[in-house]
């Protein structure tokens, strides 16, 4: 059975790429395009085994959204992947310290990405 990727991101292109990536590699893919879609998508998909999330979206950035996903049970354990044009040393830890597993900036490699991705899914 593969494993179903949510990505969230405000960037139609960063939305397709990554989704294009993952799809290559076998995976389910749904996509979003900011933090409040993307909670909405999270509570109607069944089985998200991992979320990549942007930082900067309109509506509902993307800290808020891993820190709703934190909050609540059901989501508490799901890897999630920030994949983001911040790239300074408070941003990354903020995102971490929110909940986090792991933070990449863009553009990240694919084959970094998709290592990633496998290392927390493993």
């Amino acid at each position: 059975m593969a494993k179903h990727i949510l990505i969230v991101d405000d960037s139609k292109t960063v939305r397709n790429l990554v989704a294009f990536i993952m799809k290559k590699e076998g995976f389910k893919v749904t996509t979003a395009e900011d933090g409040l879609d993307g909670l909405e998508k999270l509570y109607s998909a069944t089985g998200v085994d991992l979320i990549v999330s942007d930082i900067n979206m309109p509506r509902m950035d993307g800290l808020t959204f891993i820190k709703t996903v934190r909050e609540q049970e059901a989501y508490r354990d799901i890897p999630i992947v920030v994949l983001s044009t911040e790239g300074q040393d408070r941003d990354i830890q903020t995102g971490l310290t929110v909940g986090a597993n792991l933070y990449m900036v863009k553009p990240a490699q694919p084959e970094k990405l998709v290592r990633n991705v496998k290392m927390l899914l493993g």
